[in-house]
């Protein structure tokens, strides 16, 4: 086999195309295929003029030619050594992947960048994310990792922290993706919460949110992230800082003594209308039940029962006295069975008379008036009940604590149901696991974070239950 180089006709700019000759007697091969190189044929007469070629060295043009010629007639020779036999398609797609090479790699690399932009391009954007996000939360079309939906106090939750997101966006004129959150940002955006903004004419444009605000916004930012991560939608990690945080302080909040429950279930609500009276109802079933909104504002016949509780006593023999006989004794014990809508947890709540009184009321199917609606009208109930002593209660306003005095009737609303019930169960002596069982709380410290009691209800618990002070 033979693979020699030659020179095809010189055109009218004085050069010859070179042409890869391939000749093997035993394959009756015989090839003849263009290389789209050409050169001055006197250059090419003097190729292997050591000389010339040092001149030729020089021009990058002339010797790439040379070389790519060079490249081609052993790239062939050695295949044919190797015992490959190739047909003229095959010589020919060879000789443009040498001769074009570096064309064709540029061209890969062109359309692999041009592949990036476009999925860079078509991916979603943080902003768009959120928008998705909420949406799906809202509709069901993306549920919680139980399987479950979200409960419609979790949703607005959520829409509100992330309107905060959007709204920074929106102040700093710059639509913020998910390769800009860094911690740059995260100062940016905490001191942004923390901060009260006005116009120039003195307008406030946004409050100053308080601690637990900013981070809660934070926390949602952090979750929305985390979720966008595991889609394959960002790589970027470092909002998983320790010190990319969102931060949460105990807050002040009170609970209603009996005397206050008393008050409110007398308070004449005869100048409002129907809804109220249900917002009373709705309300005290939370305080007996110690549950969150979501869940006692939704209870309904389905999920309450009654267990027939039977023992043997031993009473009075009046057909022999002094002696005793043995009697069964019976009791009814109602209860409620659900399962938390926040946490999934399957709690289990005896009905004491007071919650009886209002669900026979209602045939144990209560009415459900929207979250918002309850805490407005608490705000009348209260104040009909005559809840109008002042309370102070330590706030933090852009990260400084204050302390403000309120009527008791504006600090009511229904997450204080659950907060009454659970002090209540604890004055009473109930024991802390106990309570657990019944508020779905999974350890005491995060129970004793709901137990509002004041340091007077305390020692007259501590004074009643030992006789040690006596």
């Amino acid at each position: 086999m033979a693979a020699t180089m030659q020179l095809g006709a010189i055109n009218k700019d004085g050069l010859a195309q070179i042409f890869i000759s391939i000749q093997d007697r035993k394959s009756k091969t015989h090839i003849r295929q263009a290389t789209g190189l050409y050169i001055n044929a006197s250059i090419w007469e003097k190729r292997n003029d050591e000389k010339a070629l040092d001149r030729y060295s020089k021009n990058e043009d002339i010797m790439r030619i040379l070389n790519s010629a060079t490249e081609i007639r052993r790239t062939i020779d050695g295949m044919f050594k190797n015992g490959t036999v190739l047909n003229a398609n095959e010589v020919r797609e060879l000789v443009r992947e040498i001769v074009y090479r570096e064309e064709m790699e540029r061209e890969r690399k062109e359309k692999e960048e041009a592949e990036r932009q476009a999925a860079e391009k078509a991916k979603i954007t943080l902003v768009q994310f959120i928008d998705k996000y909420v949406t799906e939360i809202k509709s069901g079309a993306r549920q919680t990792e139980r399987g479950t939906n979200f409960s419609p106090n979790t949703v607005r939750s959520v829409k509100q922290a992330l309107v905060q997101f959007q709204r920074f966006c929106k102040y700093k004129k710059k639509e913020y993706n998910f390769g800009d959150i860094d911690m740059q940002f995260y100062h940016d955006f905490t001191s942004y919460l923390k901060a009260e903004i006005k116009d120039k004419k003195g307008i406030v444009l946004k409050e100053a949110y308080n601690v637990n605000t900013t981070g809660k916004c934070i926390r949602t930012l952090k979750n929305i992230l985390s979720i966008a991560e595991s889609e394959g939608l960002h790589s970027n990690s470092i909002w998983k800082d320790k010190k990319f945080k969102g931060t949460r302080i105990e807050t002040e909040s009170i609970y209603l003594t009996r005397e206050d429950l008393n008050k409110i279930m007398k308070a004449d609500l005869s100048k409002h209308g129907i809804g109220h009276d249900q917002a009373r109802d709705i309300f005290m079933v939370g305080v007996w039940t110690a549950q969150r909104v979501s869940d006692y504002n939704y209870i309904t016949k389905e999920q309450i029962y009654t267990h027939t509780k039977r023992w043997i006593e031993d009473v009075p023999d009046p057909e022999n006295p002094g002696q005793t006989k043995a009697e069964i004794r019976t009791k009814e014990i109602m209860y409620i069975s659900l399962i938390q809508k926040k946490t999934g947890a399957q709690v289990s709540i005896p009905v004491s008379s007071e919650l009886k009184g209002i669900l026979e009321k209602y045939d144990y199917c209560l009415p459900h008036l929207e979250d918002q609606v309850i805490n407005r009208y608490l705000k009348d109930i209260c104040k009909e009940a005559g809840l109008t002593e002042s309370v102070e209660i330590l706030e933090t306003k852009g990260g400084t604590p204050v302390r403000n005095r309120y009527p008791k009737w504006d600090l009511v609303h229904t997450h204080t149901a659950r907060r009454t019930g659970a002090t209540l169960m604890y004055l009473s002596g109930m024991d802390l696991y106990d309570i657990m069982k019944i508020t779905g709380h999974t350890t005491p410290v995060m129970l004793k974070k709901y137990i509002k009691a004041d340091k007077l209800d305390i020692i007259e618990k501590i004074t009643d239950k030992y006789n040690y002070f006596d």
